[in-house]
């Protein structure tokens, strides 16, 4: 079959998407899935009846009224496969098969999930010893699966693991995962939607695979989990959008947590667009995190419409701040999160400059569902230690921003899996602006860090100055560092640049050519290294 259902079969092909690498306005597209998994609470011990019956709580519980419609089976419904290398279900687990079930959910109103893994053995027989999950994989039966999980058996979703493919055979992800999503996109005739689990950002390919991908390790319900996820998700915001989402892993609500830790955990997820995917078992939920999980004003930053994930904008004293755009682009309606993943009560006190907003600024707390005061000048709060307030601003008027931190960034070439040497990362530094950097950029035309949305009021004239960190020069080496800073397709070459990194951060300023709007900002150097970069400003010249 050829592949002529592209547009119409894949989630991957949505209204308004573009490439990340580059800028057009998006009008719409589709929001992360919402809906509840099977794999943290019981990992490979399912079965129908479990299933039928946590799809069941899904209406009772009123969950799909605000968003909630995916019942996703994870690993453990596996069996064989045949001399004919045709797939079974398990026997004992699930004796009248798997379409059955995928046809109960959608009689529901639901959507319905399945799993699978890139090599041959999945994660289940690896790590809990289900020895049905030997052999049971998509390597070399990617066409086949594909044609029984969403023809013959009728799912919506699909999770594709990574556990026999990396952990045994040793496969290279982007070449494993195209050649999954080809079969698919050959075979389907629908859309079907798909999240690539490698435990780390796979790679800049990945957007044009998948609607999610996991940024992390496994989830579990535990602080330190959380926290972890949450740091991994930070500075990722440039590589998610456009209906393609970074994937902090399910959600733990209802499963011990304290409620501060419950309420930073839904927060954050919701605010940095991570698919929200429940992990408890629905028919015993706790009243509070049943609420929690239902709250109407915390889902709808999740599912709006722009599928912007919030970036960091202020760093200070342990805690963060983040924001993002809601409702419209460029507008005076932000989300933002003080977050404070420290032990101690964090004071935040947030000049309504660096949030873009003047004037009056009304303020609602969005987990307690109620308005605040008004401010004029900055947002001021004490956070409790794992706390974190989400909120929802408007300001009267939108400011045009001044300063671009490297974290920023979309980098072309970023390696979370550490498949370079010296691939380029973030890097903490103290000093920097927001005690974060930029590390190993250049040596290559394609190892550039990009601003997709530099925006100007009116175009014009503005002085650009770049905050670096000088390289460390060792004994008898010439330093050939330099940066090649590029404005919509126009380059300035900067040479001389300080080599003297006990002086501390160093700046180089010189002046570009904006255009009125959006403006898009390359930073690199083709043929040497380019120093660790912290932030650069933009002033206009009047």
């Amino acid at each position: 079959m050829k592949n002529t259902n592209l547009k119409k079969c894949f989630t991957a092909s949505l209204l308004g998407i573009i490439a990340l690498g580059g800028y057009a306005q998006v009008n719409y597209v589709e929001p992360p899935i919402m809906g509840w998994s099977s794999w943290n609470t019981y990992r490979i011990n399912i079965n129908e009846e479990l299933i039928k019956k946590q799809a069941d709580a899904m209406i009772s519980q009123g969950l799909d009224k605000v968003g909630y419609h995916f019942i996703n089976i994870d690993d453990g419904f596996f069996g064989f496969r045949d001399e004919k290398g045709i797939l079974h279900t398990h026997p004992q687990r699930f004796p009248n098969g798997m379409k059955g079930i995928a046809d109960y959910i959608h009689s529901l109103g639901l959507k319905a999930g399945i799993y699978s893994e890139a090599g041959a053995n999945t994660c289940g027989s690896l790590w809990d010893g289900d020895k049905n999950g030997i052999g049971v994989g998509l390597y070399g039966f990617e066409h086949q699966d594909a044609n029984l999980f969403f023809n013959e058996w009728g799912f919506d979703f699909i999770k594709i693991d990574y556990c026999g493919a990396g952990q045994q055979l040793d496969l290279e992800e982007q070449e494993r995962y195209t050649e999954i999503v080809n079969a698919i996109r050959e075979v389907c005739p629908r859309n079907i939607s798909l999240n690539i689990c490698r435990w780390a950002y796979p790679g800049t390919w990945v957007s044009s695979l998948a609607r999610s991908w996991r940024i992390s390790g496994d989830i579990n319900p535990s602080w330190e989990s959380v926290k972890y996820i949450i740091d991994k998700n930070l500075y990722l915001s440039a590589f998610a959008g456009n209906g393609h989402y970074n994937d902090m892993d399910m959600l733990e609500i209802g499963r011990g947590l304290k409620p501060e830790e419950e309420e930073t955990h839904f927060g954050m997820w919701c605010i940095m667009s991570s698919p929200l995917l429940i992990g408890c078992d629905l028919t015993a939920i706790p009243a509070s995190s049943l609420q929690l999980l239902k709250n109407k004003e915390l889902i709808a930053l999740n599912q709006d419409l722009l599928g912007l994930q919030a970036y960091v904008v202020q760093h200070e004293h342990g805690g963060y701040v983040l924001v993002k755009d809601i409702e419209e682009k460029r507008g005076t309606i932000r989300a933002v999160a003080l977050y404070n993943p420290t032990e101690e009560t964090c004071s935040f006190r947030v000049p309504l400059s660096v949030l873009e907003l003047e004037g009056t600024t009304r303020i609602r707390d969005l987990v307690k569902q109620k308005d605040e005061r008004s401010v004029t000048d900055f947002i001021q709060f004490d956070v409790l230690p794992h706390g974190t307030k989400i909120l929802r601003v408007e300001g009267e008027r939108r400011m045009e921003p001044t300063r671009y931190e490297a974290e920023q960034a979309y980098l072309n070439q970023f390696d979370d899996l550490a498949k370079r040497k010296r691939g380029i990362a973030f890097m903490p530094f103290e000093t920097a602006s927001g005690g974060m950097t930029i590390t190993n950029l250049g040596g290559h035309k394609d190892n550039y860090a990009q601003w997709n949305e530099v925006f100007s009021e009116q175009g014009g004239t503005y002085q650009m100055t770049v905050q670096y960190i000088p390289a460390e020069k060792k004994e008898r080496e010439i330093s050939d560092r330099r940066l090649e800073v590029t404005v919509n397709g126009n380059m300035t070459v900067v040479d001389k640049l300080e080599t003297d990194r006990s002086k501390g951060i160093a700046q180089t300023t010189f002046t570009v050519n904006l255009q009125k709007g959006y403006n898009v900002i390359r930073i690199g150097s083709r043929f040497s290294w380019s120093p660790d970069l912290d932030c650069f400003t933009l002033t206009p010249v009047k």
